[in-house]
């Protein structure tokens, strides 16, 4: 896919912000989307399917978070980034949009050249060739890529290559391959593994994740320092 076939969705109620953006944009090629707020997001979002979304966090009838929530349940835009630009730089703020499902922070003020050059970054996420779909085969099993997932066996298939793994490890795994590019705050991993009332050290997550990737490669499961972990293909 070259530059110029890429979809961006910006999404601001500052009219100033969005003809900013989207001149830049533009200019360089990208075909570009806008909205003022998170209702109008949603319904061009589900219906030209962009590659990248910016959203900005304050906003009327419904705010950056709100709508990032919304967007990820479309299955449609699995593979869609979502970046927040926003002013504001508070930490709450942040760990809020990567809980939502965010992908990428940006703070504005933004210069042109930097925008242009975060916007190719992210962009690069999505690979040269169609993302490759989760499916459920039936309720037991999961395919994603070249890799299954048998619930009933705690058994992974990876090419022509099985393995039962340990039964926290196969949580694990199955609740990042749930959601493709969400990322999973340590917090909802504790919780969706290990449970609200069991107490863990602070490297358990980090143990299975290695040993994890050790089994299924180092290319599948992402960190974002500070936040979490996400699987991509």
């Amino acid at each position: 896919m070259s530059e110029n076939q890429f979809k961006v969705l910006l999404v601001d109620d500052e009219l100033d912000i969005l003809e900013f953006l989207s001149y830049n944009l533009e200019k360089e090629g990208y075909i570009v989307y806008t909205a003022k707020n998170g209702i109008e997001a949603l319904e061009i979002a589900e219906k030209e399917t962009p590659n990248l979304i910016i959203l900005d966090v304050m906003m009327p009838e419904m705010d950056g978070i709100a709508a990032c929530e919304e967007l990820r349940k479309i299955p449609s835009l699995s593979s869609t980034i979502i970046a927040f630009l926003t002013a504001r730089g508070e930490d709450y703020s942040q760990i809020a949009g990567f809980e939502a499902g965010a992908d990428d922070y940006i703070t504005k003020p933004v210069r042109p050249k930097v925008l242009v050059s975060r916007v190719k970054a992210l962009l690069k996420r999505t690979g040269e060739s169609t993302p490759v779909p989760v499916e459920v085969v039936d309720s037991n099993t999961v395919t994603i890529g070249n890799l299954l997932i048998d619930k009933e066996r705690y058994l992974i298939r990876i090419g022509d290559n099985e393995m039962i793994l340990p039964r926290k490890e196969f949580e694990l795994l199955s609740l990042l391959v749930s959601k493709p590019g969400k990322v999973f705050t340590r917090e909802e991993i504790y919780f969706s593994v290990w449970g609200e009332n069991v107490v863990v050290g602070d490297r358990t997550i980090d143990v299975h994740i290695r040993k994890l990737r050790e089994k299924i490669g180092n290319n599948h499961i992402k960190t974002l320092k500070g936040i979490g972990y996400k699987f991509v293909e």
